[in-house]
């Protein structure tokens, strides 16, 4: 019985993390790029059930019930990587990568700089004139002199995106995104801001980027909504569960053995 009660237990901990995972992709159904999030359950490993009731020859014998599961454990979270939707914009400053890849940016948080990715092209020129993301980050491309790799510096220019992946300010051919692919994509780990972290990037300068384009989130709304229900009456499951051995165990503690 209190082996019932921890199985049900672990139901209701696996069931919370996995709609918590439910409730943050419908919250960013909306938001360009984002990439939708699935939790990975497994079981624990199953236990063998013995007993020594069983009589051979006058002795009691080992005689085996069978297995029996301990539950169910979060194994990991995996991130999906299909492309959304992409949708046309007036806007010259947003872009949307068609195909794989993903736009560097750079933070600097006062004391060192870190590279971080993303698909969410929604960029805009602050007081600087630098080409940025909403959280402030700077967008790198590659220096079309140099060849240098640094921050985008657009000032108060005109952006022009060519067929070529070229980037013209007021005419003149300066940058090209600094774009990049990974072999594995589940070195990819969310940090915050529709940003990723993560090592080992292969520049590529070939992914497919347009202008005056966004791309949506791949959340499929509708799925997300069947999912929470499911998860919501398996929560209901095994609390009725954990309820009725509850009630049980409440009955063998105050009842059974009581003198009557």
């Amino acid at each position: 019985m209190i082996r019932g009660l921890y199985t049900a237990v672990t139901g209701l901990i696996t069931g919370e993390a996995k709609q918590s995972i439910v409730t943050n992709n419908i919250a960013n159904a909306n938001t360009n790029g984002f990439k939708s999030d699935n939790l990975s359950i497994k079981k624990f490993d199953d236990v063998l059930i013995q007993n020594y009731d069983k009589i051979v020859n006058g002795g009691n014998t080992k005689n085996t019930i069978g297995s029996l599961s301990m539950g169910s454990k979060i194994d990991e979270l995996n991130t999906y990587f299909a492309q959304g939707i992409l949708k046309a914009t007036d806007k010259a400053t947003d872009f949307a990568i068609e195909g794989t890849g993903f736009f560097t940016v750079q933070r600097d948080d006062g004391v060192s700089t870190k590279n971080y990715y993303t698909r969410s092209g929604d960029f805009h020129i602050d007081g600087a004139g630098y080409l940025v993301t909403n959280s402030g980050d700077k967008v790198l491309g590659k220096n079309k002199v140099t060849n240098a790799v640094q921050p985008m510096f657009v000032g108060d220019g005109k952006l022009q995106l060519d067929n070529s992946g070229n980037i013209s300010i007021n005419g003149v051919n300066q940058y090209k995104f600094n774009t990049v692919d990974f072999k594995d994509y589940k070195s990819l780990k969310k940090v915050g801001d529709n940003l990723f972290d993560a090592t080992g990037p292969v520049q590529n300068q070939n992914i497919t980027v347009k202008q005056n384009s966004l791309e949506k989130s791949n959340v499929n709304v509708t799925s997300e909504m069947i999912n929470m229900m499911t998860i919501s009456r398996n929560f209901e499951s095994n609390q009725k569960v954990i309820q009725a051995i509850d009630e049980t165990l409440g009955k063998a503690v105050n009842e059974v053995g009581t003198v009557r």
